[in-house]
C-alpha cells in the first residue's frame, strides 16, 4: 500500500491545468510528474512533508488530472450499482478525500527522485491508455508505476494507478467490498467519513 500512496503523488502538478488539457497521456504524465518532483526540489518544507503546503498543492492541482468518479466507481465495484445518486456522490467526495489526505502524508517519499516516462502504445482515435512510468532514485532498484487513464471532455484523466503490479483501485475494493457486505453503502460511507475526519479537505 506505501508504494501505492507513493505512486498518487507523482500525479500532483504545478502548471495551470487549463494549459494541458490538450496535451496526449504520454505528455501530460510526463509534465505533471516533472512537475511535482521540481517542486519537491525546490521546496525544503515541501520536501519534509509539510501538511499544510503538500494539502495545497493537492487542493489546486489534483482535481484536474483525476478522474474520482471513475476511480470511485470502480473501487466500489458491484455496490455501486446500487447506490442512489446521493450515495454516489457522497462516495466520490469521501473518496477523493481519502486519496488527497494520502498524498499529503506521501510527498516527501519522492525527494531525490528522477522519473522516466516509457514510450505509449496508441492508436489514432484510442480513447484509453495505459502510460508506463519508472521513478529511479540512486542505489535503488526502479519503482514501476503505471498510470490507466482515459479520454474526457476536459482532456487525458487517470482513474487507477498500479504500482510494481498492484492496483490502487482494486486494492480498495477489496476493503470496501467486505465493508458493504457487512454494514451496506452507508456503512461504507460512514468509514470513509470517519477516516477522513481528522483532516477534513473542504
Amino acid at each position: 500500500m506505501k508504494f501505492l500512496i507513493a505512486g498518487l503523488a507523482c500525479l500532483m502538478a504545478l502548471a495551470p491545468a487549463r494549459a494541458q488539457q490538450d496535451l496526449g497521456p504520454e505528455e501530460l504524465v510526463r509534465k505533471v510528474t516533472q512537475d511535482v518532483l521540481d517542486a519537491i526540489r525546490s521546496d525544503r518544507q515541501l520536501a519534509a512533508g509539510d501538511r499544510q503546503k503538500a494539502l495545497k498543492l493537492a487542493e489546486e492541482k489534483v482535481l484536474p488530472h483525476i478522474d474520482f468518479e471513475e476511480a470511485a466507481r470502480l473501487a466500489v465495484g458491484r455496490a455501486w450499482a446500487r447506490a442512489a445518486p446521493e450515495q454516489r456522490k457522497k462516495l466520490v467526495e469521501e473518496f477523493r478525500r481519502m486519496l488527497v489526505r494520502t498524498y499529503a502524508n506521501a510527498i516527501s517519499a519522492y525527494e531525490g527522485q528522477t522519473m522516466q516516462v516509457l514510450p505509449v502504445r496508441m492508436k489514432p482515435g484510442d480513447t484509453e491508455v495505459t502510460v508506463h512510468n519508472r521513478y529511479i532514485r540512486a542505489g535503488s532498484k526502479p519503482l514501476l508505476v503505471d498510470y490507466a487513464m482515459h479520454k474526457t471532455a476536459e482532456g487525458w484523466k487517470i482513474y487507477d494507478i498500479t504500482v510494481e503490479g498492484v492496483s490502487l483501485v482494486l486494492t480498495y475494493r477489496s476493503e470496501f467490498d467486505a465493508i458493504v457486505k457487512q454494514e451496506g453503502i452507508d456503512g461504507l460511507i460512514r468509514r470513509l467519513e470517519e477516516k477522513n475526519t481528522p483532516a477534513r479537505l473542504a
